[in-house]
């Protein structure tokens, strides 16, 4: 799994490593039952704390798209529906827009604006 987190966006760590990891299997990273990496390798790659990896991978157990077994690690539930992550991207423009100066209305604009 590659995943990358921008060191500039305001949002929590966790909430940038949920969002990449939902994305990773909305598109197909991984399908329904396909273990991910150990939460201390998901750290070490993105050189962040293991604690902040697994806050992470407890929203999305919460959100009912992980299942943490005991001996076995954690695994894709079910796949990210379109919907979640339309969101999450709809979230990362929002804030790459905000760091432009743009605000939500602006975006709204330019996105009625697109063919």
């Amino acid at each position: 799994m590659l995943l990358t987190l921008d060191l500039n966006d305001p949002r929590p760590l966790h909430e940038q490593v949920a969002g990449a990891i939902r994305r990773a299997i909305g598109e197909g990273a991984y399908a329904e039952g396909d273990r991910l990496p150990p939460a201390r390798d998901l750290a070490d790659a993105l050189g962040i704390n293991a604690n902040t990896v697994l806050r992470a991978l407890r929203d999305l157990r919460d959100e009912g798209l992980l299942e943490f077994r005991r001996g076995r690690g954690v695994s894709v539930a079910r796949q990210a529906d379109g919907r979640a992550v339309i969101v999450q991207r709809a979230r990362e423009l929002l804030e790459e827009a905000k760091r432009y100066g743009y605000r939500r209305t602006d975006l709204i604009d330019i996105i009625k604006e697109l063919p």
